[in-house]
């Protein structure tokens, strides 16, 4: 957020994303707290309502979990920045549908691409796009020398099993 050419660029990009693969949303949902900068740029470039929700009801004031004005029947796109495994980001779609939203998909900067991931998202009936995954992040790591090929190795192994690859490198810690 703090870079406007960055920040313009990637707000672009979901546009382009929600212009290409959406028919006629209308409202943009963020997720708190990641997802609420970004979604509310790309809601003001679609000249759509912008929505948040939040992880859990307000233990104060009103107690809501989504701020803003959303209709029942709606079309809403979720906008996210990273997907680990869905959990955070399908509890803002849950909260949506039983406000009576039509949630059309969910749209995130990131995911690292676990299968837990996608079968969660596949179990919930929703839609998920992403504007880069883990795999191209570590080719273009690679490709600009950022990593080394030793250092891909050792990431492509945390991706297959991170709980399995924290647990022996906590281990060797000791």
């Amino acid at each position: 957020m703090s870079f406007p050419e960055i920040r313009n660029f990637i707000r672009d990009q979901f546009v382009k994303v929600i212009s290409n693969e959406y028919q006629n949303p209308e409202v943009i949902a963020g997720v708190a707290t990641g997802g609420i900068a970004i979604g509310a740029l790309i809601a003001q470039a679609l000249d759509l309502p912008f929505i948040y929700v939040r992880s859990e009801a307000k233990k104060h004031g009103l107690g809501n979990q989504i701020e803003g004005v959303l209709e029942a029947g709606q079309k809403v796109i979720v906008i996210e920045d990273l997907i680990s495994t869905g959990n955070s980001s399908l509890n803002a779609v849950h909260a949506l549908r039983e406000r009576g939203a039509q949630v059309e998909g969910m749209i995130a900067i990131f995911t690292y691409g676990f299968d837990k991931a996608k079968a969660n998202f596949i179990d919930a009936n929703c839609k998920l796009s992403t504007l880069t995954e883990y795999d191209t992040l570590l080719k273009e790591a690679l490709h600009s020398n950022y990593i080394s090929p030793d250092q891909l190795q050792a990431l492509q192994s945390w991706r297959k099993n991170p709980e399995a690859w924290s647990a022996s490198f906590q281990t060797s810690l000791s």
